[in-house]
């Protein structure tokens, strides 16, 4: 299972988040916004010289649903070219703003040779809810293939975050990075974020 970052404003976790992560060894997946990788450079150096992947969140969080499939690839290139810059990777996994999966934004996406990544835990943390709560709602979820959303910048999250990578552990998952988890070939995924086996 996958634990995931959405990196769209503050960067003020950052630091804290890369010391709990490197202290557990493990290894995450964070979706930058365009706007967060020109405003943060060096916490997006910190993140991708800690190991972990920097991923495609879009260049200015729209509202996707009202775009075509043109126009989300234009902006989600726009990010790509910030976080190849900087990173000297280019990223292969994309993460729309607000979870919105319009069918013509998954396959507009993977025309431009990405994968569109949801996820099937929140950990409401944007809800600014108390470490325990949001521990045990993670916990209380996870199974085979999870990817649990976070965001950095949010009030309790640095809080939670041990607790939840003791429990994960516990209970014998391996948290592993997206890209480690989705299937490459021979499948495809719907705009819920689920995969299928393709016939």
């Amino acid at each position: 299972m996958a634990l995931t970052f959405n990196a769209a404003w503050g960067n003020e976790d950052v630091e804290a988040i890369l010391g709990i992560l490197e202290k557990y060894n493990v290894q995450v997946s964070f979706f930058c916004v365009g706007d967060f990788v020109r405003q943060f450079p060096d916490s997006v150096k910190a993140i991708a010289g800690k190991g972990h992947e920097v991923q495609n969140h879009s260049e200015k969080h729209p509202h996707v649903d009202k775009m075509t499939g043109e126009e989300i690839v234009a902006d989600a290139r726009t990010c790509e070219a910030r976080i190849e810059a900087l990173t000297g990777v280019k990223p292969s996994l994309y993460r729309a703003p607000y979870g919105e999966y319009p069918s013509h934004l998954v396959e507009a996406m993977e025309q431009a040779g990405y994968l569109s990544i949801k996820w099937d835990i929140d950990s409401l943390d944007w809800k600014d809810p108390p470490a325990s709560e949001m521990t045990q709602k993670v916990l209380g979820k996870v199974r085979p293939g999870s990817i649990v959303l976070f965001h950095v910048g949010k009030q309790n999250t640095v809080e939670a975050l041990p607790g939840i990578i003791e429990g994960i552990q516990k209970l014998g998952y391996e948290i592993c990075m997206v890209s480690e988890l989705v299937y490459k070939d021979g499948y495809s995924i719907d705009n819920l974020g689920i995969q299928h086996q393709n016939s």
